[in-house]
């Protein structure tokens, strides 16, 4: 698990900006320092490279902790034997989640050590386009792109870091620091969430003046206009406005691009397996040598013992020593023919954690939507969970559509919206109340990092991570983990402020219960 040590108010090293060459997925190779007296971009190819390292930077924000951390918080996963207490303290929560937890601190210092390059960016690509009007062009393009990246990490920070969205209270509600100009010796307020969600909005429309000429493409490697609107349809979802929020997904779902929905058992796997599916409205560059994929290994860590393999025990020797398990909700919400059951799922695999835990496959479900592509290891025998990394799927722009029209009272888009979703996954079709809209987004998403987000946003809690039943053996025991229940009030709902930043900047106000 990668960790990441850029904070917002202390650069850590000699290195500012990662500068990947013009190629994004090679292996960057240099660094710059940042020097406030000159200017940082005085060539064409150094704006070529910092505007490359900007992808870099947007794609270090996804997976891995990014995704993990609020997930295996809810309610589909169960702590295994074998887990180690690798985000136990998220999983179990209460008084053992506190303001120097790892994941939270590693969490928010992505977020704002990728904030600090885009604000850089902007503020020197213009300058570079005052000397250089020639390349307005392109600096216009990278602008676009940086605003795009901050807007998405604004959101990620207030979901996590603050209430939900009230338009009642969230004038008042403290969000997280708005910082658009890097200043090391700085040390911002919290503002307030209405305050972030302005930021964001404001961003995104910049972003969208700058992208609008970019036709969206399956699989772009850069954001889009497609991608703007799968934001804003985010976004607009946050604060309630549904009537937004439902037309910003319908233009992605009817873009010219023709994202299309995974309806059989092929296309499942090109999609979630090779990295090659007609899903992705982005889908960031990566390479094996570069280490420039995704990983979400809690749910397989992946091992090899070849001679299993040549017994014929387990496929090529590769077996699981799973961190955490898929929980009896999870696995009884898919429907004996759902695609997602048949590509996420799998029993075909031993897990082994001690002589102690020992099953041979067909016994229970492990969670395999992260399986990896093979052309992503190194050794192309034993899988790595390793993904190329897609920041917005088409999947859930119809589940913001049916969320946004169910609450306008417009049954029959909604119905359009959640059915279309369900028939192409091999699933029953429904009628579209918000309880099976609901229920969609836990089986359409699980695995991406937004259930945390959903059940904020609805108010919801969860009661109890009953574990499958052939799995009882396999998993934590304890009550505290197996009865773990959130209400919808739950202070442990928003993460704490990391208790390192408040060190350094005493005018971070703790969020309450820490």
């Amino acid at each position: 698990m990668k960790k990441y040590n850029k904070y917002l108010l202390m650069l850590c090293g000699a290195g500012l900006m990662t500068l990947s060459s013009c190629h994004l997925d090679e292996e960057p190779a240099t660094a710059y320092s940042y020097d406030s007296r000159k200017p940082l971009i005085t060539s064409v190819t150094e704006l070529e490279h910092f505007t490359n390292a900007l992808h870099g930077n947007f794609r270090s924000t996804f997976y891995g902790v990014m995704s993990q951390a609020s997930e295996v918080m809810c309610d589909a996963f169960n702590a295994s034997r074998g887990f180690g207490n690798n985000y136990g303290a998220l999983h179990v929560g209460g008084t053992e989640l506190t303001a120097e937890n790892e994941e939270v601190t590693s969490f928010w210092g992505s977020y704002y050590g990728a904030i600090k390059d885009y604000n850089l960016y902007i503020q020197y690509a213009d300058t570079f386009a005052v000397h250089n009007p020639n390349y307005k062009a392109d600096v216009d393009l990278g602008l676009g792109y940086a605003h795009f990246y901050r807007a998405y990490s604004y959101l990620q920070l207030v979901r996590h870091f603050a209430k939900a969205y009230d338009a009642s209270t969230a004038a008042k509600d403290l969000g997280v620091p708005v910082v658009t100009v890097y200043d090391q010796k700085a040390q911002p307020k919290r503002n307030t969430v209405k305050e972030v969600y302005a930021q964001i909005k404001k961003d995104l429309d910049f972003a969208a003046a700058k992208l609008v000429a970019v036709e969206g493409a399956v699989r772009s490697k850069v954001p889009t206009i497609d991608a703007v609107n799968a934001l804003y349809a985010r976004y607009y979802l946050d604060i309630k406005d549904y009537t937004n929020a439902a037309s910003c997904a319908s233009k992605v779902i009817n873009s010219a691009a023709g994202y299309a929905l995974a309806d059989a058992p092929e296309s499942m796997l090109k999609e979630y397996r090779n990295d090659n599916g007609t899903e992705p409205i982005m889908q960031m560059a990566g390479a094996v040598l570069e280490n420039g994929a995704g990983t979400n290994t809690l749910y397989t860590m992946w091992r090899n013992n070849a001679s299993w393999g040549k017994a014929g025990y387990t496929p090529n020797g590769n077996f699981f020593q799973s961190y955490y398990l898929p929980t009896k909700k999870l696995v009884d919400a898919y429907g004996n023919s759902d695609l997602r059951r048949a590509t996420w799922l799998t029993m075909d695999y031993m897990t082994f954690f001690s002589g102690s835990y020992y099953r041979m496959p067909n016994v229970f479900y492990t969670f395999v939507k992260y399986f990896g592509n093979m052309a992503l290891t190194a050794d192309a025998i034993t899988p790595n969970a390793r993904q190329l990394v897609k920041p917005f799927m088409i999947g859930e722009m119809y589940l913001i559509a049916a969320e946004a029209n169910c609450q306008l009272g417009n049954t029959t888009d909604a119905e359009t919206a959640l059915n279309t979703l369900q028939e192409a996954r091999g699933a029953n079709a429904t009628s579209a109340t918000l309880a099976n809209i609901k229920n969609e987004w836990f089986k359409e998403t699980v695995g991406e990092g937004l259930r945390m987000s959903c059940l904020k946003r609805w108010g919801d809690g969860f009661a109890g991570r009953t574990p499958q039943a052939t799995a009882k053996a396999m998993v934590m025991p304890q009550d505290y983990f197996l009865k773990k229940s959130m209400s919808a009030t739950d202070t442990r709902w928003v993460w704490p402020i990391p208790a390192y930043e408040r060190k350094v900047n005493p005018n971070l106000e703790q969020n309450p219960g820490y």
